[in-house]
């Protein structure tokens, strides 16, 4: 009989039985580790020009599994000195031996221990390459991934401020947006301060300054989107902030904001919070910060609305819309919905009521001279406007009384106050209860704007030679795309301004919660967009972001934003400013 038939069982103590147990293994390697992980080449290891192509994980030691996020920024050293700077791309564990985890025995193990063993498994990160950074005398440089890692290359995390500006593209000096994060953390380094800062290009070393090649704001209710607009708005008021002109001068920008919230006016008053220790912190990294004095909140003054500046102490200066402004954009009383015959006919009746009143013809005479019955009949009879149409006009451009020609200062009278090198003005519109009456309210001064810098014979040179950002919150409300004769007229305006917006030192600073409402030809000039949370489908894919990034906005907590602008850094995730650099609420 052999030996196994006279098997019985070990009655043999615990302590018998420790000694039957096989010997544990340690997984330590002699020496300290150096990094997180190491590439391995058993998936395959390959760069290629199409990205899909590209073969790259590491495989991370378990100790440093969980630190480890999707987006990270990992280092590749190539023997040479240059690295390969990566983005982990996806998460996986593997399985170190082959067995059966899903079988019943393992399951109620799992169930009862509560873990797992790490080193029974294989932990690979997937990653994107993204530069290749080199040393070029002094300086760091990026090109592109050309380069495949050696195998067992040591993985290591992107900590140092200069590699990952570099990786990233990121300009070192600009207007201050936020800070560099990876799934709502910001990124640390151990710099002081060991926050990475994110800033847009502001200079004309490489191209024009970005904010003039004009900005998107776009976030949901309770997002922060107003929050983090203050914040950069209150960066170009900034004491040492100026921009070129053609003669060689150097001037401060002005910047006018439209503000149908009654916010934005509180830019002139510091922000209660901010103490003592934010301010050094804000002066290390050269933040701009504290209520901007030379603030002015220019109200309209629409029939019988009154505002109460219950929330600043910026002054107050009231205006109004002179009718004569009509003469250069006739769609400020064509209503809404006029076709392309009646807005014809609407531009031959008021190019004939100025040849005859000249700028100084009211709304109220304009009204008159619809009423006369003869001129009805006149240009019915010569073919000229058929009386349908000349009523259809007529009742469209009725209801404005109270928005033009009111008791107070005329707008074109205070340009030289308006547009003021270093200043902000604010234009709110909250007291307003007729829409239509703000829609030509803030249609009419940012046409005036707009004209003025595109013109070659203007007639305010204070508009003309600054340099000048127009804030529209709510510019959804304002260049929809209506298709209307008087929508295309307002985007094609709006949308030459953006085209011209370089050239002429015009930036334009939107801010909206639906972006998707926004006129294609006017949105398609946009260069930067902060995107912060959003919950709308149409909304986020309309601020054509990256699918990886574009997949977290709905997630993203209050001063949560994505980071889109090609020509001043890869796509990335900021984290703004806890607390506004003014007053705010």
């Amino acid at each position: 009989m052999s030996d196994l038939g006279d098997f019985t069982p070990s009655t043999s103590s615990s302590d018998d039985s420790a000694t039957d147990r096989f010997e544990e293994s340690s997984l330590s390697a002699a020496g300290d580790d150096v990094g997180i992980g190491a590439i391995p080449t058993a998936r395959g290891l390959k760069i290629a020009e199409d990205g899909d192509d590209t073969e790259i994980r590491a495989s991370i030691t378990a100790g440093n599994r969980s630190n480890v996020r999707l987006g990270k920024y990992l280092l590749l050293s190539y023997p040479d000195d240059e690295k390969l700077f990566c983005r982990i791309t996806g998460l996986e564990y593997d399985q170190e031996f082959h067995t059966d985890d899903a079988s019943e025995i393992h399951v109620r193990r799992a169930m009862r221990n509560g873990g797992i063993e790490e080193t029974d498994y294989k932990f690979l990160a997937t990653l994107e390459p993204i530069a290749v950074l080199y040393s070029d005398g002094d300086e760091l440089k990026r090109r592109m991934a050309d380069r495949v890692p050696k195998p067992e290359t040591v993985v290591r995390e992107a900590t140092d401020t200069e590699e990952i500006k570099t990786g990233l593209k990121m300009p070192e000096d600009g207007v201050f947006v936020g800070h560099l994060a990876v799934g709502g953390e910001k990124v640390r380094t151990a710099a002081e301060p060991p926050t990475i800062d994110y800033r847009l290009k502001d200079d004309y070393g490489a191209g024009d300054p970005l904010v003039f090649r004009h900005t998107l704001v776009a976030g949901g209710t309770g997002s922060g989107k107003t929050h983090g607009a203050k914040n950069v708005l209150r960066q170009y008021l900034g004491s040492d902030r100026e921009y070129e002109l053609d003669d060689g001068r150097t001037i401060s920008p002005a910047v006018v904001q439209f503000d149908p919230q009654d916010e934005y006016a509180q830019m002139h008053d510091d922000n209660p919070a901010v103490g003592s220790e934010d301010e050094r912190a804000y002066e290390r990294e050269g933040i701009a910060y504290g209520g901007h004095s030379d603030t002015k909140a220019f109200v309209p003054a629409v029939g019988d609305s009154s505002y109460a500046a219950d929330g600043h102490h910026a002054e107050q200066v009231e205006f109004t819309i002179p009718f004569s402004m009509v003469r250069a954009n006739k769609w400020l009383v064509a209503g809404s919905d006029l076709n392309d015959n009646q807005f014809n006919a609407l531009t031959y009746l008021l190019d004939r009521f100025f040849k005859q009143y000249g700028d100084s013809g009211t709304y109220r005479a304009f009204k008159s001279f619809l009423d006369d019955p003869a001129l009805r009949e006149e240009l019915d009879e010569s073919g000229r406007v058929h009386e349908a149409t000349f009523d259809a006009v007529k009742r469209r451009a009725y209801g404005f009384d109270s928005v033009f020609d009111q008791d107070v200062p005329a707008i074109t009278d205070l340009v030289h106050e308006f547009v003021r090198p270093g200043g902000l003005s604010v234009v709110p519109t909250y007291h307003i209860n007729d829409s239509r009456a703000t829609e030509v309210v803030v249609l009419a001064l940012a046409s005036l704007l707009v004209d003025q810098k595109l013109s070659n014979d203007p007639s305010f040179d204070r508009i003309k030679e600054t340099p000048l950002v127009l804030g529209m919150d709510e510019a959804h409300n304002f260049l929809s795309g209506a298709e209307s004769a008087q929508g295309g007229k307002v985007i094609g305006k709006f949308a030459e301004a953006a085209k011209q917006g370089r050239k002429e030192r015009l930036g334009l600073f939107l801010i909206t919660q639906d972006p998707q409402d926004i006129a294609d030809a006017v949105f398609k000039q946009v260069n930067t967009k902060l995107v912060l949370n959003l919950g709308d489908e149409d909304a986020i894919s309309a601020v054509n972001i990256p699918t990886s990034l574009a997949g977290k906005v709905p997630y993203m907590e209050k001063g949560q934003m994505v980071a889109y602008s090609p020509d001043n850094s890869e796509p990335v995730e900021l984290i703004g400013l806890s607390k506004c650099l003014t007053k705010h609420g």
